[in-house]
């Protein structure tokens, strides 16, 4: 109930009228069954206008501490988020990545529409970054399409760090479902998951217009917090001309 009442009636009138949010392409998300809406991940925003902006619920795994933290402020964290859609998820790797992937199977399987950053963490600069291979797994262990999803503008209205949201245009742009079915029963396969994936962040790149960048977010963040040098670009002649985009085809 919470879910529709914030969409309703809390939150999503006051975003409306002060954030102006406007969707191309919605008509791209069926109207029942799995999906993955891959999208790319600028601000903490970016899960709350695509819900308001879609008829269908939208499910999102959240890291566990959003549902962990002590105190009052906790427990109101973990009421929000749990009734707004967030699905609680250990991502320290190992077991808990699995018991993650066997939660997202599990809610596709029920026909949930599943709301997936592939990046992994929020752009720490707008730029767009290398896509983990999970959502390419889900896809494959859940038989279902990935619908990219660029979202412009919640940098704006939510930069990072800030506290309170600033009255900005938001803008989502919803591309052609992907269909991933020729590559049925081959989950596992390394390569055919990260051409998946590459495919996934190339038409991320293109609906976004954003800069892509072929490192992670999560090692560039770390690379920051630790004052360590960004790594050197690559000298010409040594990468293919089209090495700074991800690969189109998945062959």
């Amino acid at each position: 109930m919470l879910y529709w009442w914030s969409k309703f009636v809390l939150l999503g009138p006051l975003m409306r009228v002060f954030c102006r949010p406007e969707i191309v392409g919605a008509g791209n998300v069926p109207e029942s069954g799995g999906a993955i809406l891959a999208s790319n991940h600028l601000a903490v925003a970016d899960s709350f206008f695509l819900p308001l902006m879609l008829p269908r619920r939208v499910t999102f795994l959240a890291k566990r501490e959003y549902f962990t933290e002590p105190g009052i402020r906790g427990w109101f964290k973990k009421q929000f988020f749990s009734g707004v859609g967030q699905v609680p998820v250990d991502r320290s790797g190992g077991s808990a990545a699995r018991a993650a992937m066997d939660t997202a199977v599990r809610l596709l399987g029920e026909g949930k529409l599943l709301g997936i950053y592939p990046e992994g963490t929020r752009s720490p600069d707008g730029k767009l970054y290398k896509g983990k291979t999970g959502v390419a797994r889900m896809a494959l262990e859940g038989g279902v399409p990935v619908i990219p999803v660029a979202m412009v503008g919640t940098d704006k209205v939510n930069p990072i760090g800030s506290k309170m949201w600033r009255p900005r245009k938001v803008r989502i742009v919803i591309g052609e479902p992907i269909d991933f079915s020729r590559y049925e029963g081959m989950a596992g396969d390394r390569f055919i998951e990260r051409s998946m994936t590459d495919e996934i962040m190339y038409n991320l790149m293109e609906l976004s217009g954003q800069t892509y960048v072929d490192l992670y977010a999560a090692s560039v963040k770390e690379r920051a917090a630790t004052g360590a040098p960004a790594p050197a670009p690559a000298r010409p002649g040594t990468r293919r001309p089209d090495a700074n985009v991800p690969d189109s085809r998945a062959s």
